[in-house]
């Protein structure tokens, strides 16, 4: 005999993955303070700290140790953000209708951008979280995936152009909300609705990359910033 309709089984389910998502919270957030950029760099016997901007992101590591070891770290913290975010969507797949689970689903990702800007493992210092963000948007799929691939689009092309990465990742920043509004008024996706939350992620994390590129800010407006090769 079945005991339960599928709203009840779905409510129970529902229920068990929201309890996940909870659980799941710190060991995100231990998982986005991994220091990618710190390790990968202390490998070669270098405190990156200690060398350029001070910076542990892929920027900085490039710098120092050359091309091939930026991609190295960027593509580290691309899976640090979109793993658990992906995690969390499984989870969730099933009952994406209302605004409490996108809520939930970016929790996740909230908390592993945290980690990353704000590491335990090196006193809540850290990177400025370009690189993990782009693994987060891409692992809400497909709401912020594709605003994000405009986003790298435009990253490439301004660094082309101008040959900042700073100021490539705060041109991408900006866009994307906009990029995001664009596309959901283009597939109907309820972005002032259920999908509210969304938008408001999206553009907190913009503000809070462009709050940790203020430095970068001040030397291009100076004229002072690093080019790259």
């Amino acid at each position: 005999m079945n005991w339960f309709t599928r709203a009840d089984r779905l409510k129970i389910t529902a229920m068990t993955a929201s309890q996940w998502i909870i659980l799941l919270l710190i060991p995100a957030y231990l998982f986005g303070s991994i220091p990618t950029g710190f390790l990968v760099a202390r490998s070669k016997g270098i405190d990156i700290r200690k060398v350029g901007s001070g910076n542990i992101g892929a920027t900085n590591v490039g710098r120092a140790l050359g091309g091939r070891y930026f991609a190295l770290v960027f593509i580290l913290d691309v899976i640090k953000g979109a793993l658990p975010v992906a995690v969390a969507g499984w989870l969730l797949h099933h009952q994406s209708q209302q605004w409490q689970h996108y809520l939930l689903w970016l929790l996740i990702g909230a908390a592993v951008l945290l980690g990353n800007m704000f590491s335990i493992y090196l006193k809540f210092k850290g990177g400025k979280g370009v690189a993990t963000s782009v693994g987060i948007t891409l692992g809400i799929f497909p709401y912020f995936t594709f605003p994000m691939l405009l986003a790298v689009t435009t990253f490439l092309v301004v660094f082309k152009v101008w040959r900042y990465i700073s100021l490539a990742s705060l041109v991408s920043a900006a866009l994307f909300p906009i990029f995001y509004l664009l596309l959901a008024q283009w597939r109907g996706w309820d972005a002032f609705g259920t999908q509210l939350p969304l938008f408001i992620f999206g553009s907190l994390a913009m503000l809070l990359i462009i709050w940790r590129h203020r430095a970068n800010m001040i030397r291009l407006i100076k004229g002072t910033e690093n080019r790259a090769r």
